[in-house]
């Protein structure tokens, strides 16, 4: 496998969001070109559109996730239940790493809604925010129970 922990790290640091981050680490296992990768990710960031729910980091994750390990017939329960068995194990080890798997709490903002305009990408910008290694966390966890699959 690839180091994907850096290299969704060094996709946030590049301008993807962090949803974008974690699946493009991914995109070679997942067969898809980087544009498909990104444009399927892309509404992810800022825990979903910028609302500050779910991380992104985390959605990469579930996307991956569903993509390599998914069920596609509806009929499919044992399918379902070992998925949202393994979704349920990266969402525990994420906030055990980081106390939660919501955005607006991991980046100490208090309020749900967030203003839609994405935030310029400046240092300043990388200073304060954590996401750069949440993503490579992201990353790292979901390789794991990869590997471990």
């Amino acid at each position: 496998m690839n180091n994907h922990k850096e290299l969704a790290k060094s996709y946030f640091l590049e301008g993807y969001n962090c949803a974008q981050s974690v699946v493009l680490a991914f995109h070679e296992e997942l067969g898809l070109d980087k544009e498909t990768a990104a444009s399927m990710a892309s509404a992810f960031g800022g825990g979903m559109g910028r609302l500050r729910e779910v991380c992104g980091t985390v959605s990469g994750m579930f996307l991956v996730l569903g993509q390599l390990k998914g069920y596609h017939d509806p009929k499919d329960l044992d399918g379902k239940k070992a998925l949202y068995t393994q979704v349920q194990q990266l969402a525990r080890t994420f906030e055990e790493h980081h106390g939660s798997i919501i955005c607006r709490e991991l980046l100490g903002l208090d309020r749900r809604l967030d203003d839609p305009t994405p935030s310029a990408r400046t240092t300043e910008y990388y200073k304060k925010r954590p996401c750069a290694d949440l993503a490579a966390d992201a990353a790292g966890i979901l390789e794991q129970l990869l590997e471990n699959t």
